[in-house]
Parts: structure tokens; sequence; C-alpha cells
């Protein structure tokens, strides 16, 4: 396997590769800015050279063989599959198509170990849609076992490294064990939470505080009830905004994608909780290991893709209840009475491995992220770094040796001509994702927000962000690479 630490995926010829060298991976590799619009764009040149796929807004290599294997045994010409690790997902991606659609246009099939809901092009557009916001879809390792390319895991080592998980992020957030479900993605962890506050609060819409990762919002909003979203920073406009609307929940980010702010959780907090309103908070990008993020919440979810992992190749979330919440009792009733998507047996396994240095890998992105945005403010070609060492909110909630994580945005002076010659001359892995050991750099707001970049432009998010998720590299060899990219 490539090590990116030492040898970063960034060259035009290297397009499609994937980020890690890794049939698991979840990144993969668009070194120039003209891959970024073709990407987006849908143009198959670009399209066809990808050798992996971020796991929510596609089919990874393993899955998309499995897919089209039950396509052509089943003359299913001109359909569509998308698989699930249980009958019971399947089914709630089949309602949802149901929905919108002719119930003759989507049904189920088995496969293995897998179900596969099978969509005609009418469907098929929805089923996308629930595919990408839920993070319900089967995990690569476990198509993997399908292909018989890795081998089903002995349960004493599954229980064993559940355990291990399990009192990992115990330790991190000072929680109790049995309030700590590990799910199969940070996405579907956040779709257990709202499955929960719609099992005990009226079907309301939600109220998203602070501009936020693109399906954190979409999901509420196109899977369940709605949603709303305050960018205001002012407490008394956003107190405002929870009494006329008056949320099933209020889902904030600790700190924000891409712009790496915090709102006044603290406050935020009091008056949800004078108000009767749960507050989910998503501390992916804080990390519980810098953040007292459950402290503010009733429910903490998290990608355990992204930090956690480190690794770019594991497929895992998990959803942690505060103790204290005022609705402890109704969750826990709610969750011993719910199917959870739980995380693939070969992703837990490798999660545990992966995971063992986590402390020690977000010790050293801190020191290296803080460092690169010092330098980064200094330098003449840098119009804005957004960073949460500014944010007195973050730091509100930081632990006593706590540190900022591992990501920053900047806005370099001279437009879109300028970031586009840094781009595409940086010699740093480029491509989606964050958290991982090496570094990675994207476009963000380009990749997330491409058909709707006005819209995100009025809400202070500027379209030409270039986003750093920061590494475990050589700080003054991670900065001459900026530096000599910052000169083109």
């Amino acid at each position: 396997m490539k090590d990116l630490l030492k040898h970063p995926i960034w060259e035009s010829s290297e397009l499609g590769k994937p980020l890690p060298d890794s049939i698991h991976a979840v990144s993969v590799a668009l070194p120039t800015w003209k891959d970024i619009i073709n990407y987006e764009e849908k143009v198959p040149e670009c399209i066809n050279s990808l050798r992996s796929i971020y796991p929510r807004f596609g089919l990874n290599p393993l899955l998309k063989k499995l897919a089209s294997r039950i396509l052509h045994e089943n003359s299913l010409n001109n359909h569509d599959a998308w698989p699930y690790p249980n009958k019971y997902f399947a089914l709630k991606a089949k309602n949802y198509c149901d929905q919108y659609t002719s119930a003759k246009k989507s049904f189920i099939k088995m496969q293995g170990s897998l179900f596969f809901l099978i969509t005609t092009e009418a469907a098929s557009n929805y089923a996308r849609t629930f595919w990408q916001h839920t993070g319900l879809g089967a995990s690569s390792r476990q198509a993997a076992i399908d292909l018989n390319l890795e081998l089903s895991p002995d349960k004493n080592l599954v229980n064993e490294c559940k355990f291990k998980l399990i009192d990992r992020i115990s330790s991190f957030t000072n929680t109790d064990r049995k309030l700590i479900y590990l799910t199969s993605s940070g996405m579907s962890a956040l779709h257990t939470a709202l499955e929960i506050i719609y099992k005990i609060f009226p079907k309301r819409p939600t109220l998203q505080i602070g501009f936020p990762y693109v399906d954190v919002l979409k999901l509420p909003k196109n899977i369940f009830y709605g949603a709303h979203l305050i960018t205001e920073e002012s407490i008394q406009d956003i107190e405002l905004e929870i009494k006329r609307i008056n949320p099933s929940a209020l889902i904030i980010e600790l700190p924000s994608n891409p712009l790496l702010k915090c709102t006044n959780i603290k406050k935020i907090s009091k008056i949800a909780n004078d108000l009767k309103i749960p507050v989910i908070t998503d501390d992916t990008i804080g990390s519980n290991i810098n953040i007292n993020s459950l402290e503010v919440s009733d429910m903490v979810f998290t990608s355990l893709t992204k930090i956690f992992s480190g690794s770019g190749d594991i497929l895992a979330g998990s959803l942690v209840i505060n103790p204290k919440s005022k609705w402890i009792h109704k969750f826990k009733k709610v969750l011993d009475n719910m199917y959870l998507p739980e995380l693939s047996v070969n992703d837990l396994i490798s999660l545990e491995k992966a995971s063992r240095d986590v402390e020690q890998r977000v010790s050293l992105q801190n020191f290296n992220c803080l460092e690169l945005k010092k330098r980064l403010e200094k330098h003449y070609a840098i119009k804005k770094v957004y960073h949460p060492e500014n944010c007195n909110n973050f730091n509100s909630i930081m632990k006593i040796n706590g540190g900022y994580g591992c990501l920053l945005s900047f806005e370099l002076k001279d437009g879109l001509d300028k970031t586009i010659r840094f781009y595409n001359s940086l010699k740093i892995s480029k491509g989606p994702s964050l958290g991982t050991q090496f570094t990675i750099v994207c476009p963000y707001v380009q990749l997330a927000h491409y058909n709707e970049l006005e819209w995100a432009a009025k809400l202070g998010v500027p379209p030409y962000l270039i986003r750093v998720s920061v590494g475990c590299e050589d700080i003054n060899l991670l900065w001459d690479k900026f530096a000599k990219a910052l000169e083109y």
C-alpha cells in the first residue's frame, strides 16, 4: 500500500486513484480543478477513471460489482441496484421511493447476505437520495465477504473488538458504555437520532444552527419532516427563531464544516432545555478527544470514518446519549425497541485496530493544523483563514488538554484564477473526506454545493474556499509544499 504521508497523490495523471490505496478507500484523487468540475458535471472520461468513491455518493467498486451481477443474472436492463445490509433498511429505502413513484418502480431482491433495492429510472433518483443522505447502505467490507475476498470473522473476535471500541469511546466521553451505540456510518447515526426524536415528539421540522455539512441539513429536510437553517450568530435571533419554529430538535455541528465556527452552544443548550427541545450535536470535526460535546447535548453523533479511524478506508459512526438528558429514559426505551444500523463486522475489527493510536494522532494533528493556520495567516497571498482557534464558543467547550482539530479552510486574495493555480500545483493528496492521517485538500464548496454556489455564498460561504484536513506529516515539509504552491 502506498504511504501517502511520504508519497501523496497529486499529479493529473493520478486522477481516480483511491485515497488511500485500498479497495475500501472512502476518498478518491481529484488532482486538478478541471477534475473537480468534470466530476461535478459527470463527464464520462472523469467518472470512468474513478477507482473509488465517497461511500454515500455512489457505490464502492465491490458493491458496484455485486449490483451489476444481480442485474445481469436477473436480466434487469435499465435498472439500478442499491445494496443494503438487511431487508429492514432495504424496505425503508423502497418505502421512501414509493412515496414519490408507483410501487411498481422498485422492488427488493436478496443475493448472498445483502438485500438489493432494484429501481427503474423513475425511482432511481429517489433511491440515490435515500442512499446518500441516510448512510444506511451496505459497507464495502460486507461486499468483500460475499465476493470471497475477505473472511467472515470469528464472533468472539467481533465481540472483543466491539467491547474495546465502546470502552475507548466511553473513556473519551466519560459516559456509560450502555449509552454508546456503534453504527454503520456517521449519517446513519444521525438517522437513528432523528428516528428516536420522531418516536417521542410531534413530526415537526428540525432547526439547524450554523451552516452545516451538506447532508446533515438534507437528511432531516428530504427524508424526514423538513429542516430550517439559521446562520445568524446573535443569541437573541436564534432564540426567537427557536420559539417561532418550535422544532422537534436542534442540530448543531461542533464546529461547522467548512467555516469551522461554533455557535454559543452553552447558551443555546440552556434555551433548548428550558423550551423542552432536544439538542443533537455532531462532534466529528471537533472530536470528543478535544471537546466536551456531550455536556451540551442530549445526543451526539460522530462519523468514526473520519478522525477516529484516521485510515480513510473504514465506514463507521457512533451515537452517544447524555445520561443527564431529561429524555434519557424515553431515548433508552425507543432505542431498546429499534432496529439499529449496526457497524459491519469487518469494519468493526478494522476500526478497533486503526483507532488504537487515535489520541496520539489527534494531538499531532491538532499541533500541525494550528501551526499551518498561523503560517498561512502570515502569507501575503492569503485573504482569510477559517479555524476554531478564533472562536470563543469553541474554546468554551474545549477540554483542558484538548486542541482545535485537524481542519482549516482558507481563501486566496486573487480569486478564482489564483485558487486554480494553487490547487493544481499543490503537491498534496487532493480529494473529498477528512480526518485521515495523511493531509488531504479539496475545494470543498465546489464539491458539496456545486449546484447551489449562489445560495451558499449568500450564507457567507465563499465559492472558492480551500479546505485542508491536516495530517501527521512533518509540519515543515508540509508547509514547504503549501508555500511553493502559493507562489504560482
